[in-house]
């Protein structure tokens, strides 16, 4: 396989648990657009890191490739939240454990 499948493969396994480790960092009182930001940012963090470590740095002067690997890790992201970690209450049950409570909430 090229290294430009092996990215965009690489990168739709990392999107579809990208979810769950997003849920760690947002909290439940957080607007819907900030969540999206926050998941945006992760998908673009979690892309760069995929990029480098399938084909390294070199990778970055080929941009259909990694801008398809960016691509392919934001909508398998957003597909695994909406069709399987939403609907099972296992990414939000993941942000509720691991929100900061509130002086009010906590006390």
């Amino acid at each position: 396989m090229s290294s430009t499948l092996d990215s965009i493969a690489t990168g739709s396994a990392v999107g579809a648990l990208l979810p769950l480790l997003t849920a760690v960092v947002q909290q439940p009182r957080w607007s819907a657009p900030m969540k999206k930001v926050v998941a945006v940012a992760s998908a673009l963090i979690a892309g760069v890191v995929t990029v480098v470590s399938v084909g390294g740095l070199e990778q970055f002067q080929h941009g259909v490739p990694t801008l398809a690997t960016f691509v392919g890790l934001l909508a398998a992201s957003q597909s695994a939240y909406d069709l399987i970690w939403k609907p099972t209450r296992v990414a939000p049950a993941i942000e509720s454990a691991t929100s900061r409570k509130s002086p009010t909430a906590a006390g």
